[in-house]
């Protein structure tokens, strides 16, 4: 096997199980390694294809926590807030825009783990979660961040572990699929990304399934920790590579 081939199987590996832990996080975990092995215009649909895979993988173990009254908002708003996002791609520096992202992530996360906050869970309806939506949305369009907003926002409704995750893993998969399409429709989905799917395929799902196994012994500290950890490495990883 070649270096380029082991730098996908790690990569796949890994994000795959970050996002059988968390709900998301794939594409940040994993293109630490794949752009070491592939081009960004074989990394970029990777990405989307395996978190697809990584997410419907855990979707029967989530899908009673999917609540769609409380999940809805925030799909109608990030289905309106891709196209809107993608608009401003030509207008808006992305390298600058995803540092800038990252070192607020930073501070985030630097915050909520070293502070202790005791705020009463807000209490928000469908226009506040549709509001988050359409950022996230935007986000995803414009810089394929559409994970944080909706992240952050489900924390801070005050919901559980298995709430939460039922909302961003909708919400992303969501996003994702949306991306897929626009990908394929972009001729992005080559022979080469086929070939890299393949050898990413089965360390995906077996990253996946020991994330899933390890998500079911967390409590919600717990969780809301593994959250904030994958969340200061996307800001970390949006410095690096931005």
């Amino acid at each position: 096997m070649e270096l380029s081939d082991l730098l996908i199987v790690f990569g796949a590996l890994s994000g795959g199980f970050v996002s059988g832990l968390t709900g998301f996080g794939t594409g940040i975990t994993a293109l630490a390694f794949w752009l070491h092995a592939v081009p960004p215009v074989i990394a970029t649909p990777l990405v989307v294809i395996c978190a697809i895979i990584a997410q419907l993988q855990t979707l029967p173990a989530i899908w009673h926590a999917i609540a769609w009254r409380r999940v809805l908002p925030f799909i109608v708003g990030g289905v309106a807030g891709v196209p809107v996002g993608a608009l401003f791609l030509p207008l808006i520096p992305v390298s600058a825009f995803k540092t800038a992202i990252g070192v607020l992530l930073l501070v985030y996360c630097t915050v909520m783990a070293f502070v202790q906050v005791n705020a009463k869970p807000v209490r928000a309806g469908w226009a506040a979660d549709g509001l988050v939506g359409f950022g996230g949305g935007f986000l995803g369009g414009l810089a394929g961040l559409s994970g944080p907003l909706p992240t952050i926002w489900s924390r801070f409704r005050g919901w559980s572990k298995d709430q939460q995750r039922g909302v961003f893993q909708a919400f992303n998969l969501t996003i994702l699929t949306l991306a897929a399409i626009g990908q394929s429709i972009a001729g992005l989905m080559t022979a080469e990304v086929g070939r890299a799917v393949l050898v990413a395929l089965p360390a995906t799902i077996l990253g996946t399934w020991l994330g899933r196994r390890s998500y079911s012994r967390l409590g919600s500290a717990s969780f809301n920790r593994a959250v904030l950890a994958v969340l200061f490495l996307s800001g970390l990883g949006l410095i690096v590579f931005a």
